[in-house]
């Protein structure tokens, strides 16, 4: 399990459950962005002006929100909420938003696939993420006509693990399958591998959130790799069922 630290209990509960022997090694820390530079504070006091904002993930909920919060006392109405995913979606509502997702298809592609944001031409877009990133929901809404802007609030990093170290946890406590939660923990994983690690490892299972990771995922040269429906648990405790050791997907 490689999710962020706080992110992954309810997940590894559900796998134990199941009577799988699950590990957690986060390949992703994030920390807020404590000092906004102008432009973006600017963004964060204009939030009313914005007739679409777009939360990419949860964390986008969690450091977007605490950054409006400063802000806005009271969130402006009359806005159109849209979330990559059902989680988030339920994560905006505990702060009293409701919010569009596009179901099981979380990505981006799914969010430019939502009706309301066909007809977006002279419309302000404001988009909640963290640093750096696909570009595609941004590229494309520009096109259609849309003025985007984005907001972002949080950083990722690539956790500081002593060289060999996640080496020795694949290979001390026989892991069969890793569950790479996101295109950057994959790019972590290969970083915090040496070469001669990756080759040992390259037979490992991989259980990926989407064909784009899968695609990383093979061009680093793993062969084992299970693509699951979308990031949700229920969708990752599907593909994990469904996983066979030394069968290729």
């Amino acid at each position: 399990m490689t999710r962020p630290a706080g992110q992954a209990e309810e997940l590894c509960t559900a796998l134990e459950r199941l009577g799988y022997r699950v590990h957690h090694q986060p390949l992703l820390e994030l920390e807020p962005i404590e000092e906004l530079g102008p432009g973006q504070r600017r963004i964060a006091m204009q939030l009313d002006l914005y007739q679409h904002v777009i939360f990419v993930s949860a964390n986008a909920v969690r450091f977007g929100m605490d950054c409006f919060a400063d802000y806005w006392p009271q969130i402006p109405v009359g806005l159109n909420w849209y979330a990559v995913g059902e989680a988030t979606a339920r994560l905006l509502e505990t702060y009293g938003v409701p919010a569009i997702s596009p179901g099981e298809v979380m990505s981006s592609e799914g969010l430019l696939a939502l009706g309301p944001l066909q007809s977006v031409e002279g419309h302000r877009v404001l988009i909640v993420r963290g640093e750096g990133g696909r570009t595609l929901l941004r590229d494309a809404l520009t096109g259609r006509g849309a003025r985007v802007e984005e907001l972002a609030c949080y950083r990722r990093k690539c956790p500081a693990l002593p060289p060999g170290a996640l080496s020795a946890l694949l290979e001390e406590s026989g892991i069969r399958l890793i569950l790479v939660s996101s295109g950057e923990a994959m790019a972590n994983l290969q970083a915090l591998l040496s070469p001669q690690e990756s080759t040992k490892f390259r037979h490992i299972g991989l259980l990926v959130p989407s064909q784009r990771v899968a695609s990383r995922a093979a061009l680093e040269g793993f062969d084992h790799i299970l693509v699951a429906d979308n990031a949700s648990d229920a969708a990752m405790i599907r593909a994990v069922q469904a996983f066979t050791p030394g069968s290729g997907e």
